[in-house]
C-alpha cells in the first residue's frame, strides 16, 4: 500500500465529475484500503478505496481502481491520470482495456481478495475476451460496455449497506423479469465491519434509446394519430411487470398514509421556494384527506423517470434500481407505493413536452403540449392496469398526492439550481389542486 499512499488523490478527485464533495471545503484524500488484484503475469492493479475528509460535516468515501505503469501512457485521457508514486505512474483502471477485462475474469471466476468478493450470477457466462469501453453518460458512476453483451457498472461514491441496485436486479433477474436487464455479476466488500457494493454487471441493451430521447422526440409531431401513446401504454405494462416481480419476490405491506413524512418534505420546500407558500394550505389539506387511510406499501423503483427506462427491439426495460440519489440508503430501500413511481413517470411526461416548448414550438403550442401529456398519461396509466389488474387513477387522490410530491421536489431542484424551468412544477401543482 505505500506507492498507493504516495498518489495525489486530494488533487485529482475533485476533478473527477463523479465527484460529489464540490459543496465543501476538502482538506484532504486519503488511501483506507488498498486490495491487490494483479494477475500472476504482473499486472500492477490495485482496488482502491478513499475516505475524503472536510472542514465540516462526514467524510465520503470513494472507490479508485489503480493501474500502474512505469512509463506515461499517452491513448489514456487526461483526466484518469491520477499521478506518480513510488517511480511509477498511477492511472484510473478503467481506461485500461487490459484492466478492464481482468475485472470482469475476477467476476467471472467467483473470485475472493481478502474481503472483496467478485461473483458471477448462477449460469452466466461473461464477454470476458470482448473489447472494453468507458460510456461517457454517466455522472455519479463510471461504466465499462464490453462489446455488446455486458456492462459493468463501477460505484465511486460507496455507501455501507445493501445497495437496491445490486439487491433489486438481482431478484427480478432470478425470477426471469424481462423488463430489467438480467444482473450478471457484482463486486462486494467490507470496511469496518459493515458491506459495501462496489460494482455491478448487467446485461448491456445495445441498439437501445432512453425513454427520454424518445419522447421528446416524439413531442415534435403532436397530432392525435401521431403521438407517444403506443408506447406509454407499453411503458405502463413494463412497469407494473417489475412491480408485480417485487411485490411477489419481496412482498407487501399496509401502513398508514405517511402524511407526516410528505408534509416535513413540503414544509421544507416552501421554506425555500416562495411561490410555493400561497399553495401550502390547499396540499396540506389533501393530505389531511388521507390521513389516516392504510396503503400498500412494496419495494419500488423510487426514482423512475423517462430517463430510467430504456426502449429495445423486445420491449421497454426499467434501469437504476438505486433510488433517490439524494436520500440515504435505509431510506431508498424502504418499502413505498408503486403510486410513487407512476407519479414519477407522469410528472416526467410533463418535463417531455415542456422540452419542445423550450425550443420554441409557436403559436397554440402549450394546448398542444398539454394535450399530449394528458395522451402519455391516460395510456400510461391503461397499460399499468392492464396487468396490475388495477388503474392507479382510481386512487385519485393518492396518485395527486404523490404526483404533488414529486412536484414539490422539483420546484426546490429548480428553485436552486435551474430558476427558469421552475414554472414547470409550479404549473404542475397549480393543475393537481384545481
Amino acid at each position: 500500500m505505500a506507492d498507493v499512499m504516495d498518489l495525489p488523490f486530494t488533487d485529482w478527485l475533485p476533478r473527477q465529475r463523479w465527484y460529489a464533495g464540490r459543496t465543501r471545503q476538502l482538506t484532504g484524500v486519503a488511501p483506507r484500503v488498498a486490495v491487490p488484484l494483479g494477475d500472476q503475469d504482473g499486472l500492477g492493479l490495485d482496488l482502491v478505496l478513499l475516505e475524503a475528509n472536510f472542514a465540516q460535516g462526514p467524510p465520503e468515501r470513494y472507490q479508485v481502481i489503480v493501474r500502474w505503469r512505469d512509463q506515461p501512457v499517452d491513448a489514456y485521457p487526461a483526466i484518469a491520470t491520477i499521478g506518480p508514486a513510488g517511480g511509477r505512474i498511477g492511472y484510473d483502471a478503467l481506461y485500461d482495456a487490459e484492466a478492464a477485462r481482468h475485472l470482469l475474469e475476477l467476476i467471472a471466476t467467483t473470485t475472493t481478495r481478502g474481503e472483496t468478493v467478485f461473483a458471477a450470477e448462477p449460469g452466466v457466462t461473461l464477454p470476458v475476451d470482448a473489447q472494453p469501453r468507458v460510456s461517457g453518460a454517466e455522472q455519479s458512476n463510471t461504466s465499462v460496455i464490453f462489446g455488446r453483451a455486458a456492462m459493468l457498472k463501477v460505484f465511486r461514491r460507496v455507501t455501507a449497506g445493501i445497495n437496491p441496485d445490486i439487491e433489486l436486479n438481482r431478484v427480478l433477474g432470478r425470477a426471469g423479469n424481462r423488463h430489467v436487464a438480467r444482473l450478471l455479476g457484482s463486486v462486494e466488500t467490507s470496511w469496518d465491519g459493515e458491506p459495501f457494493a462496489l460494482a455491478m454487471v448487467n446485461e448491456f441493451a445495445a441498439d437501445a434509446t432512453e425513454g427520454w430521447d424518445m419522447a421528446v422526440a416524439e413531442t415534435r409531431d403532436l397530432r392525435a394519430d401521431g403521438d407517444f401513446s403506443a408506447e406509454a401504454r407499453r411503458l405502463g405494462e413494463a412497469v407494473a411487470s417489475v412491480h408485480a416481480g417485487l411485490s411477489q419476490q419481496l412482498g407487501t405491506q399496509s401502513v398508514p398514509f405517511p402524511m407526516a413524512v410528505l408534509s416535513e418534505r413540503l414544509a421544507a420546500a416552501a421554506d425555500a421556494v416562495d411561490q410555493l407558500r400561497q399553495h401550502v394550505s390547499s396540499i396540506e389539506a389533501l393530505y389531511r384527506r388521507l390521513a389516516g387511510q392504510q396503503i400498500t406499501v412494496q419495494r419500488v423503483h423510487g426514482d423512475l423517470h423517462l430517463g430510467q427506462v430504456l426502449r429495445t427491439a423486445q420491449g421497454w426495460l426499467v434501469i437504476d434500481f438505486e433510488g433517490e440519489p439524494g436520500q440515504p440508503l435505509d431510506e431508498r430501500r424502504r418499502p413505498d407505493s408503486p403510486v410513487r413511481d407512476v407519479a414519477g413517470m407522469l410528472r416526467s411526461f410533463d418535463y417531455a413536452a415542456h422540452k419542445w416548448l423550450a425550443e420554441g414550438a409557436g403559436s397554440g403550442s402549450v394546448d398542444a403540449a398539454r394535450a399530449w401529456v394528458r395522451r402519455a398519461e391516460d395510456a400510461f396509466c391503461a397499460g399499468y392496469a392492464a396487468v396490475a389488474g388495477a388503474d392507479p387513477r382510481d386512487a385519485a387522490d393518492l396518485l395527486a398526492a404523490y404526483e404533488l410530491d414529486k412536484a414539490i421536489y422539483e420546484a426546490a431542484y429548480e428553485a436552486r439550481y435551474r430558476p427558469d424551468w421552475l414554472p414547470i412544477p409550479m404549473g404542475a401543482i397549480s393543475r393537481l389542486l384545481s
